[in-house]
């Protein structure tokens, strides 16, 4: 936040400085440079008269374009508005010479701010996408402590309580995750916050590696009077029988994904977009954006036949607030409960409508769908299972995604959320946003007492707070659902600050 304070103060200097150079040039300078600052503002704006016109000569100039390497290796381009300055004094520049030096001196610092952006998202693209050290040791020392110890393999739930898995008089949360830290605070948060915790099941899915772990540490850390069932994939019927399109999907994906986008190198290497435009589409090649435990909840009606209705949840959620409102919701049969985020005070977090997601330039796309209308969220959603189970909206996601593959990747960004979009259009209900807040892994400018008013808040960027590079204020809120004296813990050195 200080380099961009100081960044919008030079360039403020820099439009005073401009301001106050042309008067010179169009010889009212009878005054300094503060002098003419503190003129007054009426009839006058900033010093300058507001009949006092510029020279020709300097728009003439301004609006030239510069070719990409033409300040390439050029030594005799000030590099601050001192030099220029200076060199203003010294040489006494007259409109057109003063305009050229101004725009190759700008042009120059746009391009080093430019790259400086765009190196910082990448950066924070390799931060967000490796695993900590910590979460592996801890992944390591669960998985030895389930091969050692029988109470770190105990059957979740217990047999008396496996009845409760199907029986929908409970309020039934699911959370597929790999991470186990990050799923022992959303379950921890969802149990503790909850006023009739006995009538909570959360079902865990995870995959292969992770079970033995996951098993392991809520074999040792249970959550009564809550039930924890946790369960791998390969566990399902469903997944273990026959062809399942989602993986399918991903292992095409995974194909064309790098014979066509190149990765990360090929694009920061794009010179043409901007550096917001690159941020997202790093974000878009996060591994999690090609894991299974982020596709699989296209499938809730086949994992889950029993269940009527339940809660997805991400794992860089935290849960403050009693939850088992949600089941009140009447849904106007609608399939999908979720805050949109096209509305609300902070523009940069809500301010996604479907053309921020899906290419409207592609006919496909264009012809089928509103780029004005408002999109939704991801990370906490009611599923009406028996809403959905009367519809066509796994079939229409599947389709969609072979619809992208066959396009080279061309209908949308990198992720589930832009298929989800078109899968569920016309079945999703909204939701107070009370219930989800969003935006707290990719910007800090959340109030910390904003934040702690919200039912969930989501760590949705890049920002995770099990990562060194979430953001300080924010991390508390996640961090309070851990147990720092936990021996796995403690022996795998995960601190309280980062």
């Amino acid at each position: 936040m200080l380099f961009y304070s100081l960044l919008f103060l030079t360039f403020l200097l820099r439009f005073a400085f401009v301001l106050t150079a042309v008067d010179s040039i169009e010889g009212e300078n009878k005054c300094s440079t503060i002098g003419c600052l503190g003129k007054k503002l009426r009839p006058r704006v900033l010093g300058r008269r507001l009949e006092s016109s510029v020279p020709e000569v300097v728009y003439q100039v301004l609006q030239e374009p510069i070719r990409k390497d033409e300040l390439q290796g050029r030594s005799d381009i000030p590099e601050s508005l001192e030099e220029f300055m200076a060199e203003m004094k010294e040489i006494k520049f007259d409109a057109e010479t003063f305009a050229v030096k101004l725009r190759e001196m700008v042009t120059l610092m746009e391009q080093r701010t430019r790259t400086a952006k765009i190196q910082e998202y990448l950066y924070r693209h390799i931060a967000s996408s490796s695993i900590p050290k910590q979460l592996h040791c801890l992944a390591l020392k669960l998985a030895n402590e389930h091969s050692n110890n029988a109470a770190a393999r105990l059957q979740l739930p217990s047999a008396e309580l496996v009845p409760a898995l199907v029986d929908n008089s409970y309020f039934h949360f699911v959370l597929a995750s790999d991470n186990v830290l990050a799923a022992s605070v959303v379950a921890t948060s969802l149990v503790r916050n909850s006023l009739r915790p006995q009538k909570v099941v959360l079902h865990i899915i995870t995959d292969r590696k992770t079970y033995y772990p996951m098993q392991a540490w809520f074999s040792l850390h249970p959550l009564l009077p809550a039930i924890i069932e946790v369960k791998a994939l390969h566990h399902f019927d469903w997944f273990s029988k026959g062809k399942v399109p989602v993986l399918e999907e991903m292992e095409k994906d995974q194909k064309v994904r790098s014979q066509f986008r190149g990765g990360s190198s090929a694009i920061v290497a794009n010179n043409t977009e901007k550096p917001k435009v690159i941020a997202s589409k790093l974000q878009a090649l996060s591994p999690k954006y090609n894991s299974v435990m982020n596709h699989i909840r296209i499938n809730l009606p086949e994992l889950f036949p029993s269940l009527n209705k339940v809660v997805f949840l991400d794992d860089d959620i935290v849960i403050q607030t009693d939850l088992s409102p949600l089941w009140d919701i009447d849904m106007n049969g609608k399939v999908n409960g979720a805050v949109e985020t096209c509305r609300g005070e902070d523009k940069f977090v809500m301010s996604k409508k479907l053309k921020s997601y899906l290419n409207f330039s592609h006919p496909l796309i264009s012809k089928n769908f509103n780029p004005d209308e408002c999109a939704w969220a991801y990370g906490m959603n009611i599923f009406d299972l028996e809403a959905w189970r009367k519809t066509n909206i796994s079939l229409t996601y599947h389709y969609w995604v072979e619809q992208n593959l066959k396009s080279d990747l061309s209908l949308w960004q990198l992720g589930t959320l832009p298929p989800g979009l078109i899968a569920f259009h016309g079945h999703v209900y909204i939701i107070d946003p009370f219930w989800h807040m969003l935006g707290l892994g990719y910007q800090e400018n959340t109030s910390l007492a904003d934040a702690e008013s919200a039912g969930v808040i989501h760590f949705n960027g890049r920002a995770k707070p099990w990562l060194d590079i979430a953001f300080p204020e924010l991390r508390p809120l996640w961090a309070k659902y851990i147990n720092f004296s936990d021996k796995f813990i403690k022996s795998c050195h995960i601190i309280r600050a980062s």
